[in-house]
């Protein structure tokens, strides 16, 4: 059983190690949700913490008040969790239907919002109080390696855009996943194997290790439909599946990583964006022009830049589509900029086309500049 959370530990250091997800004294915030990944990460976050892996460590309950008591219930078993392993915790209550009925937005869309600004908000006050810089400070997430194999199931169902096949990074932001390389049971085996050597473990009331999220179970939902009908199946043609399947998106991830920067390199070297001011920086939100140097680049690399573009300017929340993207790049004929080319994407953005480039603004923006030239 002691080989068993060592080993467990010792994956989720290396994972660390592998993709630099913290330094040894920054500050870490633990999500808990109460599920079984989410209370094996808090168990792994004290022992990091415990051996001067990581620095001061805190966790994060979001309530989203969205099954009732059953939720109320989720926040006790978190609470007493913290208390348990003498960490810091940290309460978030949204009523999320509400929110979302407000916004008119998918349920699960504003959860994830609310859940991510509610971490960054803790995270900063964690610094604040334990004095230590934010730049380096990280949000540990309890996604694992099944996480990451349903999302390579979902895009390859609804289709995905560049380096969309390497599912998931191991670090977005100050977002990391330390338990990306551990699979969910895997983590089960790991709490099975602290009660029986006699660590700390923590009871919900029922008397179970963790809190099962029943809706989990539902099919009709898109993520439980790929868990419990696509990845069994896969998993009953090669039992090795987990192994094969992330080394595999690995190795989609290494050549990701590699056409990215050189797209990158393409929009930094024949792109300019069109508010830019020495004194406040660059306002994104008023557009972007791709040069006409930009033409003669791989459409595989300016499919990329572009992608990359639009999501600056609209902000990290935006969904950008790929018929947005080619519709931008519609705008070079021949590897030189096609004038006269028109065209209004998603979030009401125009492009349009002259001798310059490729322009792409909010379509009051270019309304405004034909009425002044008319």
């Amino acid at each position: 059983m002691t080989d068993l959370i060592e080993g467990t530990l010792e994956k989720a250091r290396a994972a660390i190690a592998a993709h630099d997800l913290v330094a040894p004294d920054a500050a870490v915030l633990l999500m808990v949700s109460g599920g079984s990944d989410s209370t094996a990460l808090a168990y792994l976050g004290a022992a990091l913490r415990e051996a001067g892996d990581v620095g001061p460590v805190a966790m994060l309950h979001v309530n989203h008040q969205l099954r009732g008591e059953d939720a109320d219930a989720d926040e006790r078993f978190v609470a007493a969790l913290a208390e348990a392993l003498d960490i810091p915790l940290f309460i978030c209550s949204i009523d999320i239907a509400a929110e979302a009925e407000r916004s008119r937005e998918n349920v699960e869309a504003v959860a994830r919002r609310e859940r991510y600004l509610a971490a960054n908000e803790a995270l900063r006050s964690m610094c604040q109080h334990e004095g230590r810089p934010l730049s380096e400070a990280r949000i540990f997430t309890a996604h694992t390696a099944d996480d990451r194999i349903e999302n390579f199931y979902m895009r390859s169902i609804v289709g995905t855009g560049p380096g969309g096949f390497r599912s998931m990074l191991y670090r977005n932001g100050p977002v990391v996943r330390p338990l990306l390389d551990i699979t969910r049971d895997e983590l089960h085996d790991y709490l099975s194997a602290r009660e029986a050597a006699g660590e700390t473990v923590v009871r919900d009331e029922s008397g179970a290790l963790w809190r099962e999220d029943a809706t989990n179970a539902h099919t009709d939902r898109f993520r439980a439909y790929v868990r419990h009908k696509i990845v069994p199946v896969a998993k009953e043609w090669n039992s090795a599946l987990p192994e094969v399947l992330t080394r595999s998106m690995n190795l989609i991830a290494d050549e990701d990583d590699m056409l990215q920067n050189m797209a990158e390199k393409l929009a930094e070297e024949s792109t300019e964006w069109v508010a830019e001011d020495d004194t406040f920086g660059i306002d994104r939100s008023e557009g972007f022009r791709l040069l006409p140097a930009f033409g003669k680049a791989e459409r595989p690399l300016q499919r990329r830049a572009v992608l990359r573009l639009l999501e600056a300017m609209l902000g990290p929340d935006a969904r950008v589509e790929a018929a947005s993207v080619e519709a931008v790049l519609a705008g070079f004929a021949n590897g030189a900029p096609n004038s006269g080319y028109v065209a209004n994407i998603q979030y009401d953005l125009a492009v349009s086309v002259n001798k310059r480039g490729v322009l792409v603004e909010p379509m009051a923006y270019f309304r405004a500049r034909r009425k002044k030239h008319d």
